[in-house]
């Protein structure tokens, strides 16, 4: 590009700069402590600990502001009345561009640097699934005024500002916090402390020291209760950060309609984030109760709509309409999303499955205790005993459990039709229920095992280009699935059926 086909194009913000060197300097102080303990405890001098890392340090800051002065120098992007245009032409050269018409999100974060400066990341994508983020263009930073500009203009909202700030769709009560802790997160923040605490001793030089100090307060007791003691320490740790976690992630949430045909999620404490999803790209919602959250009354409502972000790795964020709260509030926000009366994922009773299903489920759920008992027990007798009393403990418990949550797994599957939406079910461990819209199944797929084969059960699994493009009714019966699948979308599948 010469300088003269640079009008009309926009640069990044140049704040990036600073918050840049901030970033990249508290980098620089996380590695210079294990860095110098390391040095110091392998024998070095201090100060040629801290001459070390304080020269790493300013090599790090400076070449990090180095590589993105490179990058906002080189980047340019435009919108067209056709097109969202990037380009690099620094060194080397690229050209990105989006169809207008093919964007169906564009979202905004900023991070405590970003709010400080007053920048935003502005993320656009198609909700295609190309690989190497070919639907994607990100704007790392713009100013605030210009992300909010970009968003109302990429989504073709002139009026998307006219939200009704009155009259939320959902908002955050801060009693919902109870149900932070209800989650397998707790377990693997605690004992994921516990494994970091380790590795941080052993780069210092220290983990033998710590292991001989923890053992000296445990000193006459037993070891069943020593490891009960530190598992209890661990569930402590992992509560606090479970609720840590949530308030970052929620604080502030809050669910609009805006007038363009928008919903809105907004939220974050320390990092905010501003999603969008267009109305007329809805398909439905999907009821999510974890185990943890089940047993206290609580479900989380997550989106099920077309041009949704797939690719990411913390995708369910960018689904989620509201968080853990009471079913009652879930159920409710799900008929305001949809525009109905009462939610689809209540409204219909659904039918339950044959009873063979419930013995396949028991014997999957036992079957897997089993596999693991079995593995105890070998590694016990090749190792040490010890692996097998571990072993006998774990079966003692996790025998009955493993039965309890197959006859929950069993109690949970069903289907039916509600209006113009299919419902399904299924799940212990993370109970789900969908509400599709009927009209929103582009296709059938019927699975069968051998195993459900056997006892006339089978899988039908309802293709769309929604949520995560496969909705499954587990093990149904053969004609009970079959005729299911036909009647939630008449025709789809009548050509592929033979009647008796």
């Amino acid at each position: 590009m010469t300088s003269g086909e640079f009008e009309g194009w926009s640069t990044l913000d140049k704040r990036t700069l600073p918050v840049t060197a901030l970033t990249m300097a508290g980098v620089a102080v996380g590695a210079a402590i294990p860095t110098t303990a390391a040095i110091v405890g392998g024998g070095g001098r201090f100060w040629v600990a801290l001459a070390w890392v304080v020269a790493g340090g300013v090599v790090l800051v400076g070449g990090g502001v180095l590589a993105e002065l490179f990058y906002w120098k080189g980047v340019r992007y435009r919108v067209t009345p056709d097109r969202l245009e990037t380009a690099f032409t620094l060194v080397f050269r690229s050209r990105k561009s989006l169809q207008r018409d093919r964007i169906r999100n564009v979202d905004l974060t900023a991070n405590p640097l970003h709010r400080l400066f007053g920048v935003a990341v502005v993320t656009i994508g198609t909700g295609s699934h190309e690989s190497g983020g070919q639907g994607r263009i990100k704007l790392n930073p713009v100013s605030r005024a210009e992300a909010e500009r970009l968003r109302a203009d990429l989504l073709r909202r002139a009026e998307i500002a006219e939200t009704d700030d009155d009259a939320p769709l959902a908002e955050l009560d801060r009693s919902w916090i109870r149900y932070a802790p209800m989650s397998f997160l707790t377990p693997t923040l605690g004992l994921a402390a516990g494994g970091g605490l380790m590795q941080i001793s052993e780069w210092a030089g220290l983990q033998k020291g710590l292991i001989d100090w923890v053992m000296s307060l445990f000193r006459g007791i037993p070891l069943v209760v020593a490891i009960l003691i530190l598992l209890a320490i661990a569930m402590v740790v992992g509560l606090v950060g479970a609720l840590g976690l949530w308030i970052e992630m929620w604080w502030n949430y809050r669910l609009d309609r805006e007038a363009g045909g928008t919903l809105r999620v907004r939220r974050g404490l320390f990092t905010t984030r501003s999603i969008s999803i267009e109305e007329r790209r809805m398909r439905g919602i999907e009821l999510v109760e974890p185990l943890g959250n089940r047993i206290s009354g609580a479900a989380r409502v997550d989106a099920i709509a077309t041009g949704m972000r797939q690719n990411d790795k913390d995708k369910t964020d960018y689904h989620t309409l509201l968080p853990a709260a009471p079913v009652t509030t879930a159920n409710r926000v799900g008929a305001v999303v949809l525009c109905e009366p009462v939610s689809p994922t209540e409204a219909v009773r659904l039918a339950g499955h044959p009873r063979a299903a419930r013995g396949r489920l028991l014997r999957w759920w036992v079957g897997s205790v089993v596999v693991l008992l079995a593995i105890f027990a070998i590694l016990g007798f090749l190792l040490t005993d010890v692996l097998l009393v571990i072993g006998a403990a774990l079966g003692v418990v996790l025998l009955p459990v493993s039965v309890l949550l197959a006859l929950d797994a069993y109690r949970n599957l069903g289907h039916g039709i509600t209006g113009r939406y299919l419902v399904g079910r299924h799940g212990a461990v993370r109970r789900s229920t969908f509400a599709l819209e009927r009209d929103g199944v582009i296709g059938w797929t019927v699975k069968q095992s051998i195993f459900q084969r056997r006892k006339g059960l089978l899988t039908v699994v309802a293709t769309t280009a929604a949520g995560t493009g496969a909705y499954s009714v587990y093990d149904a019966g053969e004609e009970q699935g079959l005729l299911f699948a036909e009647e939630s979308v008449p025709e789809l599948l009548t050509p592929f059926l033979e009647r008796p």
